[in-house]
């Protein structure tokens, strides 16, 4: 099979099976999110605005609000940077009433199953999860199922191995009807979930634990419940320890490619530094510009496929 063929998962609304059992996409999805990146699903920034997203994007927006141009350039270093590590990209259809669209995992999240639609907290990001389906559609991606118990967004659900699963909850953007409906899907199909309760000024887990390679794990030891790093410990997981203040940059927000190499924020200098001194291979791109809008590296794109 070429990259370009169709794969044999057929495109469904709804895949899920009821009382578990879900069996995996052949081709699609992927084991975990430290495997080699083959296909990322990104939105573009064409549309951009700066929005009052979060606690984050609020301060920027009072203070210093984001320049949409250099936001715009920022993103296409980080495509570029896709571009020379060999991973495909596919892109939902921009479109003027979507200026968020950008970060590509609030709207969905793939999983082994096939992709989940969320369920966007701010009203004016809603319709981003109808795109989001057409996405799936067009790229005949099945649907694993839509969440409609709450308010749940892609940055909270972190797969930290195979079968193993952090769902965030924050209570602004993901609620905990929410997370607690993701929560019992996937324990049904046979998953480990530990569901992390943290202060919405911190907007998603992945602000502060994101998966490096296998039993490496970057973690904000300053701002994560200790259970939860204990959980990681527990599970021989080396942490990588990202200062508080890189964190608020969203030096925290990165994606791994898996072969041992990374695309990171420029400015989290002890995460780069501490990889490089690992034997990483570093993409270091400045997204200090658009992140200021709300999202990192890893709120702007959905791993669609990975391959140990």
């Amino acid at each position: 099979m070429t990259r370009h063929e169709p794969f044999a998962d057929a495109f469904s609304l709804q895949r899920r099976r009821a009382d578990g059992g879900t069996e995996r996409l052949s081709g699609w999805g992927f084991r975990n999110e430290t495997d080699v990146l083959t296909d990322v699903l990104l939105g573009s920034p064409v549309h951009l605005r700066h929005l009052a997203t979060s606690s984050l994007s609020r301060k920027h927006l009072r203070e210093n609000p984001c320049n949409i141009q250099v936001a715009q350039a920022q993103h296409k270093e980080l495509v570029a940077a896709y571009e020379h590590f060999g991973v495909e990209i596919h892109w939902h259809h921009p479109e003027p009433e979507l200026p968020m669209q950008v970060y590509a995992r609030d709207s969905s999240v793939m999983t082994p199953y096939g992709a989940v639609i969320t369920a966007m907290a701010d009203w004016w990001r809603r319709g981003e999860n109808y795109a989001a389906i057409r996405s799936y559609e067009r790229l005949g991606i099945p649907i694993y199922d839509m969440v409609t118990a709450g308010t749940f967004e892609g940055g909270d659900f972190n797969v930290i191995e195979d079968g193993v699963v952090l769902i965030g909850c924050g209570g602004a953007r993901t609620q905990e009807e929410g997370a607690r409906q993701v929560e019992g899907w996937f324990r049904k199909e046979g998953w480990e979930t530990r569901l992390a309760f943290f202060d919405e000024y911190y907007v998603h887990i992945d602000l502060m634990v994101v998966p490096i390679a296998e039993k490496l794990t970057a973690v904000c030891l300053d701002c994560t419940e200790p259970g939860i790093v204990d959980w990681l410990k527990g599970k021989g997981h080396e942490i990588v320890d990202v200062p508080f203040r890189d964190t608020m940059d969203l030096g925290c927000n990165f994606m791994s490619l898996g072969r041992s190499r990374v695309i990171a924020p420029r400015t989290s200098r002890t995460l780069v530094a501490r990889l490089k001194a690992l034997g990483f291979e570093v993409a270091a791109i400045d997204m200090s510009e658009i992140s200021k809008t709300g999202g990192g590296i890893h709120c702007m794109a959905q791993a669609l496929r990975r391959r140990p």
